[in-house]
């Protein structure tokens, strides 16, 4: 049996930019060719494989180019074609011509003036009138993660995780997204139940998508760029939380929200690191951090007072390992499995929360003291997982 010819990435990348007779970058012959050979390299390399098949194009895939385009939830766009989610030769040309290593552009000295502040975890409190209105912006930003450190974020409103949002079950979330960036981008909201090929198409510069849902399940859910490589994406920095709180209010409790994600960076340029996407697809994190940042709630702890319930809102952006959320010095009286104030589970010490999930949990504060949180698979709680709650 005759082995089959070796392909490299370069090839495929040729490849992929062969003009069609219509004019569009990769016509529908060179697209069988295109794939064809992918599946070849995906057999060696599956973690290519499966970034190839999450960018594969639709047979009327075009580029949108009307700017200021935006689409409902039903995908009734206005203003031109749109593109399809997602377009593998935008997606992958923050990758052309460099070395594939880090994925975001790095100004020179961008992060020289950038301060670090401190990601503020509470809960923000419900819309009166059950109507969350949204309008964010995707942009790219330097964040100070640390002292030293300054990353060079894809992000929702210049910040990463993005912004927190609060809303009860059956409540109304009108969503706009417009990118301010070359780089195509879009919204995938784990709580909402729509037709993700329309709500969750990414958007080119200068457009929007607008989207409209009703969240049916109370819980912690994520929210993250759902355009191809989603890996590159969300890991990039493009993630948060959505909390959904139950019809009937839960016991009165200090709520803080939790957002656990892995940074695979890359070495610095103008002292900023930009995320790697080679080192994501190594599942090996450089950090590992409760919302954005490592230790920042070591720094400054969260804070309640004796005979208080506190209750954690835990996200896992991920994007690949678990948070096995634990307590140090306490156990939760409730854990709720799955939507509150549903499945209650009682006397819990340390619960998997998986990549792409989010859970709650809660405990009373008998006693005063310094109660580290964390991760407890320690590799990754070492890694800046940690922070403390104090009770007085």
């Amino acid at each position: 049996m005759t082995e089959p010819t070796p392909v490299r990435l370069s090839e495929l990348q040729e490849l992929q930019e062969l003009p069609s007779s219509d004019g569009d970058l990769l016509g529908p012959s060179t697209r069988r060719a295109f794939f064809a050979r992918a599946s070849t390299l995906s057999l060696a390399l599956p973690a290519v494989g499966a970034a190839l098949a999450g960018c594969a194009p639709g047979p009327t895939q075009r580029q949108d180019t009307a700017n200021g385009n935006r689409s409902n939830g039903n995908g009734n766009g206005q203003g031109g074609p749109r593109a399809h989610n997602s377009d593998s030769k935008l997606d992958t040309a923050v990758l052309k011509g460099r070395p594939h290593t880090g994925t975001t552009a790095v100004p020179a000295n961008a992060g020289a003036d950038v301060t670090f502040h401190r990601y503020a975890p509470e809960l923000p409190p419900l819309a009166d009138d059950g109507h969350v209105r949204l309008h964010w912006h995707a942009r790219e930003a330097p964040v100070r993660i640390s002292d030293d450190t300054v990353v060079a974020a894809w992000t929702f409103e210049g910040d990463t995780p993005g912004p927190i949002v609060h809303c009860r079950v059956g409540d109304t979330v009108e969503f706009t997204l417009t990118n301010d960036v070359d780089v195509p981008h879009s919204m995938d909201f784990h709580a909402a139940q729509i037709n993700p090929k329309d709500a969750f198409r990414s958007v080119t510069k200068g457009q929007s998508v607008t989207y409209t849902f009703k969240p049916r399940y109370a819980g912690a859910f994520l929210y993250h760029c759902g355009t191809s490589p989603v890996l590159m994406h969300l890991g990039s920095g493009m993630y948060g939380a959505i909390i959904v709180s139950p019809r009937e209010p839960l016991p009165p409790a200090r709520e803080f929200v939790l957002v656990q994600a892995e940074l695979y960076l890359g070495d610095a340029t103008g002292g900023v690191r930009p995320f790697d996407y080679q080192k994501m697809l190594s599942t090996m994190p450089d950090l590992v951090v409760f919302n954005g940042r490592p230790d920042q709630y070591t720094r400054e702890p969260l804070r309640a007072k004796v005979g208080e319930r506190v209750r954690f809102w835990v996200v896992n952006a991920g994007a690949t390992h678990p948070c096995c959320f634990h307590v140090v010095g306490d156990q939760f009286d409730t854990m709720y499995l799955g939507a509150p104030p549903a499945t209650p589970i009682r006397g819990i010490q340390t619960w998997d929360v998986a990549a792409g999930g989010g859970m709650c949990f809660e405990l009373s504060c008998d006693i005063p003291g310094e109660f580290p949180f964390v991760n407890h698979a320690f590799g990754h709680g070492q890694k800046g997982g940690i922070g403390f709650l104090v009770v007085e």
